[in-house]
């Protein structure tokens, strides 16, 4: 399936809260993500405890250590709810 991607402002400002490096690893894995947001490489996995808050499936993948990126899938979109440690698990 091919999705659309719509990133939230959270997103971009937790995006832009991050070290440069951060910001690089990101956006390299942005490259995998947007040919397949479920990609083995980027560890995708559901986020049982955002999930209940949030009520709807949130996804999260590894970035690079420490460094995650969540998400849900809506249709054929993919929205980008945030990015950090593991502190945007809540």
């Amino acid at each position: 399936m091919k999705y659309r991607f719509k990133p939230t402002r959270r997103f971009w400002e937790s995006f832009y809260e991050l070290t440069s490096q951060q910001q690089d690893a990101a956006r390299r894995a942005w490259q995998i993500f947007k040919e397949n947001p479920f990609d083995p490489r980027l560890r995708p996995h559901k986020s049982h405890r955002l999930s209940a808050h949030c009520g709807r499936t949130i996804h999260a993948i590894e970035i690079q250590g420490d460094l995650r990126a969540t998400f849900y899938v809506e249709g054929d979109w993919i929205v980008t709810v945030d990015i950090g440690t593991h502190g945007i698990y809540g």
